[in-house]
């Protein structure tokens, strides 16, 4: 299963494609597909053209992190602007990797595209001598390339600000949720193409994952995997397994949490915010700092710093989670004892009652009854799939 959404991948690369290109700057939270999107147009660009660097794994130095695209890149060695020569300093490391993306050329002479992954996580450089505006160099530096290049980050709120000021050659993509179509399409391996399924019933399981997962790829796919494991077309029970204490989901949402944390100042205070947002939601600034017993302006800082790694959003001047299967995820998980497995199936099914839409009532056999045959009671009832 892929997590790809046909009409904004043609979007993205229609971009690349423009005379003169356009820069993506992909903006979407954990879970929501960047990586999956860039993978697909890497192939779609070819990959002897094109070089995906995932940022975040590499970003260590900027001698290795130089060292370490340039003996990945797929492209002719005598095309890679100098970047060969071993640099002395950590200046003279990002101008070299500047000068790569900037001159390396594909197998015919053509631009090449490079696809740069947490492109913000190039900001731990700032730390080293002579690059203080580390990514403020990057972009100015990829403006004037004629090379194609797309960026993603998961830190909404940051790369507005880092682009407020940038030229129009970068062009600013919200990736959306997938739509319930969508989920249905990627779900279809699941349940061998649906093959056992009715139109409405799949239609229904597509609409009620979206729900679930709030679109979110990662999510549909996990679900997905889940659902076929348990031999059910049941999403709750799926999500149920996938937030256990040993669930890939558990494990999936804790990476997430922490890292954004870890991004942010005021650990301890910001995870005590979370706590409370988990219990409930949306709350306002003084209802925040009522619970957190924190003055409101000690409390606007620490939800400015959650709004700038997205865990929270604010709304009419109250405030709830980005993504509401981490709130799920914090509610069961970030308390002193693991959960009880019916503790799970608990707040799972609150959840569920909350987010998942109501199946359509069939009119023909609203006057039914017990007259009603079993197979027509199976049409609109639950999902069944052998």
């Amino acid at each position: 299963m892929t997590g790809a959404q046909p009409g904004f991948e043609r979007r993205v690369t229609g971009a690349l494609e423009a005379v003169p290109s356009r820069i993506p700057v992909i903006l979407g939270g954990c879970g929501s597909g960047r990586t999956w999107l860039l993978q697909r147009v890497r192939d779609r660009v070819g990959r002897g053209s094109a070089q995906y660097i995932d940022v975040e794994r590499c970003a260590t130095t900027p001698e290795r992190f130089l060292q370490a695209v340039v003996s990945a890149a797929p492209f002719p060695r005598r095309d890679i602007g100098g970047a060969e020569r071993t640099p002395t300093t950590a200046r003279e490391a990002f101008d070299t990797l500047l000068a790569f993306f900037d001159h390396a050329r594909g197998p015919g002479g053509e631009p090449c595209t490079f696809l740069l992954d947490e492109v913000l996580e190039l900001r731990t450089f700032e730390s080293f001598p002579g690059l203080r505006h580390v990514l403020r160099d990057l972009l100015e530096g990829l403006a004037a390339s004629p090379n194609r290049f797309i960026l993603t980050t998961r830190y909404v709120a940051r790369a507005h600000r880092l682009l407020r000021d940038a030229t129009a050659r970068f062009e600013v993509m919200h990736l959306p949720p997938m739509a319930a179509p969508d989920v249905t399409d990627l779900l279809a391996p699941s349940f061998n193409g649906y093959e056992q399924m009715a139109t409405d019933d799949r239609d229904y399981l597509g609409r009620a994952v979206q729900a679930l997962t709030d679109g979110r790829s990662a999510y549909v796919r996990a679900l997905g995997q889940a659902m076929a494991e348990i031999g059910a077309a049941d999403p709750v029970s799926g999500l149920t397994a996938l937030l256990s204490s040993d669930g890939d989901l558990t494990s999936w949402c804790r990476f997430c949490y922490e890292l954004r944390l870890h991004r942010a100042r005021g650990y301890g205070a910001l995870k005590a915010i979370l706590d409370i947002l988990a219990d409930q939601e949306p709350l306002t600034l003084t209802e925040i700092s009522q619970r957190l017993h924190r003055t409101p302006g000690s409390t606007k800082d620490y939800l400015s710093w959650l709004e700038d790694v997205d865990l929270v959003t604010a709304r009419q001047k109250k405030y709830s989670f980005t993504d509401p299967v981490l709130r799920l995820w914090v509610r069961l998980h970030c308390r002193p004892t693991p959960p009880s497995p019916e503790d799970v199936a608990r707040e799972v099914q609150r959840y569920a009652v909350d987010k998942m839409p109501q199946p359509e009532p069939a009119p023909a056999l609203a006057y039914a009854g017990v007259d009603a045959t079993p197979e027509e009671r199976k049409s609109w009832g639950i999902i069944e799939i052998d």
